[in-house]
This record gives C-alpha cells, sequence and structure tokens, in this order.
C-alpha cells in the first residue's frame, strides 16, 4: 500500500470514527441489558404469566375469546377504537393497543396486558424489569426522538460500517511485522492501549459488523413500511380503492376474522392483528400476521387480510423479501433466538466493542495532547490512534508510533 492510500484511508477512518464513536457507545450500553430483556421483564412477574404448556397455548380451550378480550379492554379505555392486538408464543398473555382513532401516531397509542386464562388486565407494575427495558429499548431505537432519532441513528450504523471496513485496511500494514495477539507490554501506556484494541477489535470484527448492519436495517423499519404499503399492501387490497373507511361501529367479530386466517394459512402461530386505519392494515381490514412454527421461520410473517365488516378473506400471502430481511435481522441483532448461551455470548462480544470504543477514544485524545505538548501551534484533529500519514510508512517498526489501525464498533 502505498503512502498516498494509506493518507486517503487514514482520513476516511479517522472521520468516520469520530462522527460516530459517542452515539455508539451510547448504543452499546443500553444494549447490553436488552440482550436478557426477557430474564429482566419477568422479574416480579405475574405468577400466571409464567405459566408453560397447554394452558400457555394460543389455542387452549381455556383461554377466553378475543372478542371478549377487546370488549375488556375497550371497558378500560371509554371513546378510544382498537388498533393492534398481539400475542406471547409461551405465556397466557396478549396486548391490546387502544388511541382515540384508527390513525393516531405512537405517542398517542395506550397499549394494555391482558392474561387470557383469566381475562383480568394485567397491572403496569406487575413485572417490575418491564418499564426498564422499555425506557432502554426506547433510547436504543430512536433516543426518543421519533422517526428522525431512528433515521439518525441509522446513519450512524452506516457511517460505523465505512469505519470498520477503513479500519480492516489500516490493520493490514500495521501488523505486518507483528504476530497476530502481539501485546506489548513493556511499552508505553498508549502502545499497550492501542494493542488491546486491536486484538479485542479483530477479534469482534466479524460480529460488529453483522450486528450493526442489522441494526442499520431495523432503523429503517418505517420507510420499510412504507414501501411495502405502497406495493403489496395496495395490490392486496386494490378492489377497495376509493371507498371510505370503515367506521370501528361496524367492526365485526375478531374470532371469526381469526378463524377465518387460520383456514387461509394453516400451521403457523399468529402474532399481531393490526385492526383497520393502521400503518399495517387497510381501512377495511382485519390484518393476521402468522408467524412460522419452528425456530427456523418463527421470524417470518405471512399476512392474511380479513374484511373486517364481513370476515370473508381478501389476499393472503407471504411479506416480500425486503421485509423479511428486516424481520430476520431483529434476532440477530439482539441474539435472542439460541437461548441463554447465545445471550452470553452476545454479551461478552458487545463487551469488547465497548472495550475498542473507549480505547479508541483514549488513544485518539492521548495522541491530539501528545501533539499539543510537543508543538502546541500544530495540534489537529486526528484519527483515534491513527498515526500521522508520514508516521503511516512506519507501522511495521518496532519504534512505530502508537496507532488504531481498527475501528469502533456498533452493536445496535
Amino acid at each position: 500500500m502505498t503512502p498516498g492510500t494509506i493518507k486517503v484511508w487514514a482520513q476516511v477512518h479517522k472521520w468516520t470514527s469520530l462522527v460516530c464513536t459517542l452515539f455508539l457507545l451510547m448504543l452499546c450500553i443500553t444494549g447490553l441489558p436488552l440482550i436478557f430483556h426477557e430474564e429482566i421483564d419477568s422479574i416480579g412477574a405475574d405468577p400466571a404469566s409464567q405459566v408453560t404448556g397447554i394452558a400457555a397455548s394460543r389455542d387452549a380451550p381455556e383461554l377466553r375469546s378475543l372478542d371478549s378480550m377487546l370488549k375488556t379492554a375497550l371497558a378500560t379505555r371509554p371513546g378510544e377504537v382498537p388498533l393492534y392486538m398481539a400475542f406471547y408464543d409461551d405465556r397466557p398473555l396478549m396486548t391490546v393497543t387502544t388511541g382515540v382513532r384508527p390513525d393516531v401516531p405512537a405517542s398517542g397509542m395506550k397499549t394494555q396486558t391482558f392474561n387470557r386464562l383469566t381475562g383480568t388486565l394485567v397491572p403496569e407494575g406487575e413485572g417490575g424489569g418491564h418499564a426498564v427495558t422499555e425506557f432502554l429499548l426506547q433510547l436504543h431505537i430512536d433516543m426518543f426522538l421519533g422517526l428522525k432519532g431512528e433515521l439518525f441513528l441509522g446513519v450512524m450504523g452506516l457511517i460505523f460500517f465505512v469505519a470498520i471496513v477503513s479500519g480492516v485496511v489500516l490493520y493490514a500494514p500495521f501488523m505486518r511485522k507483528l504476530d497476530f495477539g502481539t501485546l506489548r507490554t513493556a511499552r508505553s501506556r498508549r502502545v499497550k492501549w492501542l494493542d488491546y484494541h486491536n486484538l479485542v477489535g479483530i477479534v469482534a470484527l466479524a460480529w460488529m459488523t453483522v450486528v450493526g448492519l442489522t441494526g442499520v436495517i431495523n432503523a429503517f423499519v418505517t420507510p420499510i413500511t412504507t414501501v411495502w404499503q405502497a406495493n403489496e399492501l395496495a395490490d392486496m387490497t386494490r378492489g377497495y380503492a376509493g371507498r371510505a373507511a370503515l367506521p370501528p361501529s361496524r367492526y365485526g367479530s375478531v374470532d371469526v376474522a381469526m378463524a377465518t386466517a387460520r383456514r387461509a394459512i394453516p400451521g403457523m402461530n399468529p402474532q399481531f392483528i393490526a385492526f383497520p386505519g393502521g400503518s399495517f392494515s387497510s381501512g377495511h381490514h382485519y390484518a393476521v400476521f402468522f408467524q412460522g412454527a419452528t425456530p427456523l421461520t418463527e421470524n417470518l410473517l405471512t399476512t392474511a387480510l380479513v374484511d373486517a365488516a364481513t370476515g370473508q378473506l381478501t389476499d393472503a400471502r407471504p411479506m416480500p423479501w425486503y421485509f423479511k430481511a428486516l424481520s430476520l435481522s431483529r434476532p440477530l441483532h439482539f441474539g435472542d433466538y439460541g437461548g441463554l448461551p447465545l445471550k452470553l455470548l452476545w454479551a461478552v462480544l458487545d463487551l469488547f466493542t465497548i472495550v475498542v470504543l473507549v480505547s479508541g477514544l483514549y488513544l485518539w485524545i492521548a495522541r491530539v495532547r501528545g501533539l499539543r505538548d510537543r508543538n502546541p501551534g500544530a495540534v489537529h484533529a486526528g484519527s483515534p490512534g491513527l498515526a500521522t500519514p508520514a508516521a503511516a510508512q512506519r507501522v511495521a517498526t518496532p519504534r512505530a508510533p502508537a496507532q488504531t489501525p481498527l475501528s469502533k464498533g456498533n452493536v445496535r
């Protein structure tokens, strides 16, 4: 690699790293407890919500009907209309989301959790860890800024990926005369931190890349949903174009709609129902979303649209490829598809990434201070831990200045 090429890559790595570092650190810190969100949410939970086996099955005869649960939910929120109804995989719980109108924004939605064995509302205080994970998840997803926050963090993820690539390019000449895993503990503090930074970074490289890119996909969920609405959903409801939206007073039985959808899509489990007028349905349909019944297919959705007034099937089809990519990226991003062992691995790699972030930031600050001490009038912002282009030619020599060839990483 020529000195000029190294200079270009160093500049790319410098600015991409500096732009995204603090946001990536926030994502790493908030993402760590979210890996164990199920375990945290179960703290202090209603014992009935932990029932498993047939009593927890969505189709068990002991469970209350969907219509009766909806009636109970609306009775506690007078004047509101149903928006979503969602189901748990392994517990006899369900959620009902309501709002003052079918197209209310997310900030105006109210979600209640019910126990389908007893038909009663689960108090918000049940499951003491739930409020904590909800706060962290919102901070992690959009920093409480809505769509603008989601898109901003998505852009940070893309910048992070560029920093990763440029860091890998710079890593090769740096390690040309050093064995893999070399830790020069007898050298200065900067050199020791540099070696730890490089070693931990290269070990976690593949994980940081995969989790970072899946985080980018998740951040663009709103544009992806908009594309699905404009194409697939519009095609499925073409026969209803131009009709006025169905008023909530004319909504038919949810149980009938579910039975119709099950006949059209047998052998799958319902994940949630979108009521008419929302983002995931039309103005006339119950949209019933089913997930696969196996670990391999449980994140792949198939949609059945049922006329909310008549209970007749309008259309049923799998989600398109771009929505499948979104669905598959979520469990891969949080590592919650392989049980506790995979979660522990994800947590360790998350901690590795935090080490890369903090060490890279330290190396950059130490380098700027060193430049200021040697020549106060010539200090400029350099890449975290990267040498100047002239010094980059000597990266393989024993007395080379400390550099950080790897970018900091992001887990969300």
